[in-house]
């Protein structure tokens, strides 16, 4: 996935050794709009902040959403900063701070525990967040259906119902990262007849279901969940009742390129190994998830030294990166035509769960720069 010229020539740009993140904002835009175009005017459309924080990022998203979906009074900040016109506040973990400041901005808040509901401020608007049953669909992380720290198990609802502010419907997120757009618009139209029904057991008049994000792109490839699929086969909920999303990857993940100077090439034990400036501490999502992510050369002419500048031609390499831990690897075994010290390495599809998840801090590296169009 070779980066737009103007990604090139902003990284030729920096002094080196080169580090950077690249964000289009441009492309999470368009974006936006095929969701919106599969989804169809019927289907609120929010952002997941998690995937990418960056405040331009939120900013464009803030814009071609109809709003943001936060999980940490940071990421409310972000959001009333931006001037999303809804916020949903979700989390296991919510202070008492952060319910507050929710209600302050005026936002919904997804409960997860009886605790929580008993701990919300006067004037909350709420949804239940619910770990139901046999609820999975294919994905790289179950959030529902299986034993988790997310929800309200589904057997708890009788307890919970009645006992704190009016209801207005269900948030039922079910996993991270599914290509099967089929399963994923089964799983919207049966999450729909199940608010239904127990919003009717219940007696509680329903205004929203969220069925969370989840939808994917293939890092290993250029693959994405169908959108042709969506557009054909996903439902319109009831009259008078929201159906929502919150989708962070499919929107952010593409808009980004991570790319890192080669300082060396080494070979141990029959194996190529390139070691980059930077690594797992700017870009986790490789290591985090046990992958191998695609990378592109960009070629960097200018040699400093007064030695031949070494390279390796027609060989397979690992992109390792600057830390002081065998773990610490982007890409294995990965085929390059000719690579040389000093040239760059540029992984796409890193405008999601790159920076927003990795561990800064780990040996006090100074961290990438940010190039922002």
């Amino acid at each position: 996935m070779r980066p737009p010229e103007w990604v090139a020539a902003a990284l030729r740009a920096l002094p080196r050794p080169r580090c950077a993140f690249a964000y289009d904002t441009s492309v999470v835009r368009a974006q936006a709009e095929r969701l919106r175009a599969a989804f169809g005017d019927k289907t609120v459309l929010l952002y997941a902040v998690k995937a990418n924080g960056n405040t331009s990022v939120v900013s464009a998203l803030a814009d071609a959403c109809d709003g943001l979906d936060v999980a940490s009074r940071g990421e409310l900040d972000l959001a009333v900063a931006a001037g999303a016109r809804r916020i949903v506040v979700s989390g296991p973990a919510k202070t008492d701070d952060l319910l507050a400041a929710a209600v302050r901005a005026g936002a919904q808040i997804n409960v997860e525990s009886r605790h929580e509901l008993l701990r919300l401020p006067p004037g909350a608007r709420i949804a239940i967040r619910v770990n139901r049953r046999g609820a999975a669909l294919p994905g790289s992380h179950a959030m529902t259906g299986t034993p988790t720290p997310f929800g309200v198990d589904e057997s708890e609802l009788p307890a919970l119902i009645g006992s704190g502010p009016e209801i207005e419907g269900f948030h039922l997120h079910a996993v991270s990262n599914n290509l099967d757009a089929a399963a994923h618009s089964a799983f919207a139209r049966e999450s729909l007849a199940w608010s239904v029904r127990t919003a009717e057991r219940f007696g509680i008049e329903l205004r929203s279901v969220n069925v969370g994000g989840g939808l994917g792109v293939d890092y290993r490839s250029e693959d994405t969940i169908d959108l042709s699929v969506l557009r054909t086969s996903w439902p319109a909920p009831p009259a008078g009742v929201e159906l929502v999303v919150e989708p962070g990857r499919i929107l952010a993940a593409d808009a980004g390129w991570y790319a890192a100077e080669v300082l060396d090439l080494k070979r141990t034990h029959g194996r190529w190994f390139a070691v980059l400036r930077g690594g797992t501490h700017h870009f986790r999502l490789p290591a985090a998830w046990g992958y191998s992510h695609p990378f592109t050369v960009l070629p960097i002419d200018e040699w400093p030294y007064g030695w031949p500048r070494p390279e390796i031609r027609d060989a397979e390499v690992d992109a390792v990166g600057e830390l002081c831990t065998p773990r610490d690897v982007l890409a294995r075994a990965r085929h390059v035509d000719r690579l040389r010290i000093g040239d760059l390495l540029v992984f796409g599809r890193a405008g999601a769960y790159g920076w927003d998840i990795s561990h800064h801090d780990f040996l006090r590296h100074e961290p990438p720069e940010f190039l922002i169009r």
